[in-house]
């Protein structure tokens, strides 16, 4: 008896450990299910201890345990961890948003953890700024061009030693500035109920003054996969505005990272956060898209209920300004302004969450065409080897060819000559004394050829 209630309780600590793997591993067999369903039955429905002999627990705790470990083997060996990439596509631009996820595809209503890893194994992707990770997904709120490299994410099964490595997602960082996904207001922070409008790229040599589309889908991430169409988002087509996205009265649904598709190209990407009472009472509107160096730029901070007396602005988490005013205003912009910004009120503590202003250099163009800064010195030095060599050739080439001119002109004077008899020089030792002596014998010789031979002499 002491026994068969030793495996009593063994049976009832396992009890709903064996329904969870029964409920969550659906492709076991047939002949198990129904072998698994009896014994659970037959457990569950007595009430009083099982009459067992110690034999016939032992025998269906045996088959039980069979069951599980054959079940955990064949179930996992099924479950992968992907890596997708958000907007999709291994080319990504500078100063977008880019939205990595880490999905385990028969294992989703299981609890798992995430790890993400960097360009090396033992190199976990430890985020900084820019960059932060929220359950499975791994988000770059700016991409940088050391933003290139290979990703990847690892998930472990609560509970469990299970461990799956994902596939590896190489992102390289372009130097063109995409079709541009215009946000008007410019701001990825609103409230609820503030309409604001997305507006994809205009279709460049359209003739058609009536249309009110493009060739370009609005699209977002939801949470399993891209939605595309402006109605889909609950936008409203705007008739005056090809390609416009309205949201009248937006709520929370409509946060998300939103971008347009064209075919095999597409736009920027943003992610747009609409804020309500209960999610806080404070936004800051910094623009959606990239400034240029020197520009004047205007941080507004906006409060649902009331305009405080003070307002303090916060760059990277330093309190850098406290104002009268709830605008702060900088002034020619420049590369070290870049970074994520913040308001608050400083006296209920309220605070907005956080927005990227992003700076863009004046070696890019307004209109996409990039000007590097890296790529354009690894051109400009070979280029300029190559001109000041070129340059070198050139005044070798005029150095001799006036040297040549010279000598044919010496050639032709001398051959002018050939009539007139030699007079030769009185021979004397050449020193120093008798320089003057060279001097006024040559300057006598030349008078004497002009009297003999005035035709010749020039």
């Amino acid at each position: 008896m002491a026994c068969v209630a030793v495996s009593e309780k063994i049976i009832t600590e396992n009890y709903h450990k064996i329904l969870l793997f029964f409920r969550l591993f659906e492709r076991v067999g047939q002949w198990k299910k129904k072998t698994l369903v009896r014994f659970l039955i037959v457990y569950h429905n007595n009430s009083t201890p099982v009459r067992m002999n110690f034999l016939s627990v032992s025998a269906l705790l045996g088959i039980t345990v069979l069951m599980i470990q054959n079940t955990d083997s064949e179930g996992f060996a099924s479950i992968k961890a992907v890596v997708s990439v958000w907007p999709p596509g291994s080319t990504i631009f500078l100063k977008e948003c880019v939205t990595l996820r880490c999905s385990v595809g028969a294992g989703a209503n299981l609890s798992w953890t995430y790890q993400w890893f960097r360009d090396e194994v033992q190199k976990r992707g430890t985020p900084n700024a820019r960059h932060l990770v929220i359950g499975d997904s791994y988000f770059i709120t700016a991409v940088a061009r050391a933003d290139s490299g290979s990703y990847w994410c690892q998930a472990e099964r609560n509970g469990s030693n299970t461990h799956l490595l994902s596939n590896r997602v190489h992102l390289t960082v372009s130097e063109w500035m995409p079709p541009l996904l215009s946000v008007i207001p410019s701001s990825r922070q609103h409230f609820q109920g503030n309409s604001f409008s997305l507006q994809c790229p205009a279709v460049s040599g359209s003739n058609s003054k009536k249309s009110n589309s493009t060739n370009w889908t609005l699209q977002k991430l939801t949470d399993f996969d891209a939605r595309p169409g402006c109605q889909a988002q609950e936008g409203t087509l705007r008739d005056k505005v090809p390609g416009a996205c309205s949201f009248p009265s937006p709520d929370g649904g409509v946060s998300g990272l939103y971008w347009c598709q064209s075919g095999k190209r597409r736009s920027n990407s943003v992610t747009i956060t609409v804020s309500s009472p209960t999610d806080g009472t404070v936004i800051i509107m910094v623009p959606a898209h990239p400034v240029s160096e020197g520009d004047s730029v205007h941080l507004h901070c906006r409060f649902w209920i009331h305009k405080p007396i003070k307002t303090t602005f916060y760059k990277d988490g330093v309190e850098i300004c406290s104002l009268n005013v709830t605008e702060m205003v900088i002034d020619n912009v420049t590369s070290a302004d870049e970074g994520l910004y913040k308001c608050a009120d400083p006296e209920d503590k309220s605070e907005s969450p956080e927005s990227w202003l992003a700076v863009r250099s004046h070696l890019t163009s307004d209109d996409g065409k990039p000007l590097q800064t890296e790529g354009t010195w690894k051109w400009v030095v070979p280029s300029s080897c190559i001109l000041g060599i070129l340059l070198v050739i050139l005044l070798i080439l005029i150095m001799v060819c006036h040297f040549r001119r010279r000598m044919w002109c010496t050639r032709s004077c001398l051959s002018s000559k050939e009539g007139a008899p030699p007079v030769e020089a009185p021979k004397t030792k050449q020193d120093g004394t008798e320089v003057q002596w060279d001097l006024a014998w040559m300057e006598m010789a030349n008078l004497l050829d002009k009297q003999q031979y005035p035709a010749t002499v020039s």
